[in-house]
């Protein structure tokens, strides 16, 4: 009986796929030397330089003290800079941050490349965008 309860129940099955998930992106982003989430802010940098703090955290929906820890540690490792201009803080990445762009694009086409080997590639790409309407719907529940 419980183990019909575990399937049927949402929290448990996403839970548990995002802790296989998480391994698997920890593993294709080991080789860029940066967590998944550290790399993807860092993919969101290169695609708007001078990207604010606040729609950093909108963008990836993290919280802002996540944010904040997140572009403390890429900064201590010279990859971003800050520049605060009024009440924002503005983000750009460094040479050094840009010259990990091809391995971080490497290390996400690997990860997708290593679902999409499990699931094929459309059924992959569909679950991914039903999980994030689904994520939506229920983050914005009154």
């Amino acid at each position: 009986m419980l183990e019909t309860y575990l399937k049927e129940c949402l929290y448990f099955t996403a839970n548990r796929l995002g802790r296989v998930i998480t391994k698997m992106a920890e593993d294709e982003f080991a080789a860029s030397g940066l967590s998944p989430t550290s790399a993807f802010l860092l993919m969101a940098v290169f695609e708007k330089e001078g990207i604010s703090q606040k729609e950093l955290g909108e963008i990836l929906h993290l919280q802002p003290s996540t944010v904040t820890r997140l572009i403390e540690k890429l900064i201590i490792k010279g990859l971003i800079t800050n520049r605060v201009e009024g009440r924002l803080s503005l983000i750009f990445s460094t040479e050094k941050g840009k010259a990990l762009e091809e391995s971080i694009n490497e290390c996400w086409n690997n990860l997708r490349k290593r679902y999409a080997e499990l699931l094929g590639e459309q059924e992959g790409d569909e679950l991914s965008l039903h999980l994030y309407k689904v994520s939506d719907q229920l983050e914005n529940m009154e």
